[in-house]
């Protein structure tokens, strides 16, 4: 439908527990405008998750698509184009896992961040279909980043060393080869 205009860190609506989406909505015109908005603005700025916070809403909807190969990820498996409604989010395993994280919302940096390993997600799909999935490694933490704009979290507020937050030109000539 249309690339919207990315909020960026600062702006309030990023800070808030949003709303859940109202299932009786799933399917509607403004539920797929919503959904194509999403993917629009994501495969515009070259993400691989947005959620609905992120372009100024403040509901619980959210998507992710890891991509086939594209240069930055391109030790990651792809993933089929998920679509998450009203998620619930459950640690499985507590031991941590740490990657660099970007953000469309924090453009220009990049952070080491820790988080669970292995969580479990339950939430509504396109279809208003309830779901719960597993997940571990990259695609773990993906979930937790993008969840987190559900609850008003920045990856910024993960960070436990604030001497690996980096922008991302430094990042590329310092970091990216280090192990973290």
């Amino acid at each position: 439908m249309a690339i919207k205009e990315l909020t960026r860190m600062g702006n309030p609506v990023l800070r808030k527990v949003a709303k859940e989406y109202e299932l009786s909505e799933v399917g509607s015109q403004s539920f797929l405008s919503l959904i194509e908005d999403l993917i629009d603005t994501m495969n515009e700025n070259g993400g691989i998750g947005i959620a609905a916070p992120q372009i100024g809403i403040s509901t619980q909807v959210a998507i992710i698509k890891l991509p086939e190969d594209s240069g930055r990820y391109s030790d990651v498996e792809a993933s089929e184009l998920f679509i998450i409604i009203n998620p619930k989010i459950e640690v499985v395993d507590s031991e941590k896992q740490g990657f660099w994280e970007g953000c469309l919302s924090v453009p220009g940096l990049r952070g080491f961040v820790e988080r669970p390993k292995k969580v479990k997600v339950t939430y509504f799909d396109k279809d208003a279909t309830k779901k719960e999935i597993i997940l571990e490694g990259f695609l773990s933490t993906v979930f937790q980043h993008e969840l987190d704009h559900l609850f008003g979290k920045l990856y910024v507020d993960r960070i436990t060393d604030l001497t690996k937050l980096s922008y991302e030109e430094e990042y590329l000539d310092y970091w990216i080869d280090s192990s973290n």
